[in-house]
């Protein structure tokens, strides 16, 4: 696996936290439902990252070695007070700083328990980098604001999302996964909007063995092409594929077929 530096995962989960608290400060409606996740409101979605944020950041300050129950973070659910955009945005930056906090004191190798292979301190940062990017993205569907997201970080989250897919294939940790083997099928993911060093370029296939991937431009069975945000986007399930600047090309029935079948939901 091949991460982006430490400092800049925590730079980003930081940047993230303070473009999320502008979202919940500027008159939204905390009661308004989030279209891509319809079982929560918009303060349900921000309750949720934020518990995420404090969870991960606390099992980082203290070096867990067994996951922490949730009900044993202080706050974990958020401040007492509901439809308060004050007292949500005041506990939303606690909750980052906690995160960030733990995780630059801690740097990226001590061991940390996580639900996949790689238990590091340096997992959570990605995680909760990656976490947090696509949340804003659900907050800023909900509200109607613009939405964009740093190359190297929309990539790296396309390639923390095929590891994970990968893993749990490989490993057996999800039932879904096992839906994945079967007749050899390509998707190709194609950023049309990135610097070429970025090689911002996806080639996932699925056969009988499972599923692997690898960075770069070869032919598939379907591909998805667009604009890098709105590829992840899609990726993630938080756009439709005919959102404007998308274009599927070849079987579209494998790449929804992918997109049903790799949720971690």
């Amino acid at each position: 696996m091949t991460y982006l530096a430490h400092e800049r995962y925590c730079d980003e989960i930081a940047l993230q936290v303070g473009q999320l608290r502008d979202l919940i400060t500027s008159g939204a409606d905390l009661s308004a439902t989030v279209p891509t996740c319809p079982e929560w409101s918009l303060e349900r979605l921000v309750r949720h990252m934020g518990g995420a944020l404090r969870w991960s950041g606390t099992m980082v300050r203290e070096r867990a070695q067994e996951m922490i129950p949730w009900d044993r973070i202080p706050l974990g659910g958020g401040p007492e007070e509901q439809g308060d955009p004050a007292a949500l945005d005041a506990w939303l930056a606690e909750c980052g700083e906690l995160v960030v906090g733990a995780l630059r004191e801690a740097g990226p190798e001590p061991g940390v328990w996580s639900w996949t292979g790689v238990a590091t301190s340096g997992f959570w940062a990605r995680r909760m980098a990656h976490e947090i990017t696509v949340h804003r993205a659900d907050a800023a569907l909900t509200v109607g604001a613009p939405y964009e997201v740093a190359p190297d970080i929309a990539a790296d989250a396309l390639d923390e999302w095929l590891e994970l897919v990968e893993w749990v294939q490989r490993t057996g940790a999800r039932e879904w996964a096992a839906d994945l083997r079967g007749p050899a099928r390509t998707l190709h993911l194609h950023a049309t909007d990135a610097e070429p060093e970025l090689n911002a370029e996806w080639l996932v296939e699925m056969d009988e063995s499972g599923v692997s991937w690898r960075r770069g431009h070869e032919k598939a069975t379907v591909a998805l092409r667009g604009p890098l945000t709105s590829v992840l986007l899609a990726f993630y399930r938080r756009l439709p594929l005919d959102a404007p600047g998308l274009e599927v090309v070849g079987e579209r029935a494998v790449l929804e077929f992918w997109l049903e079948n790799s949720s971690f939901g």
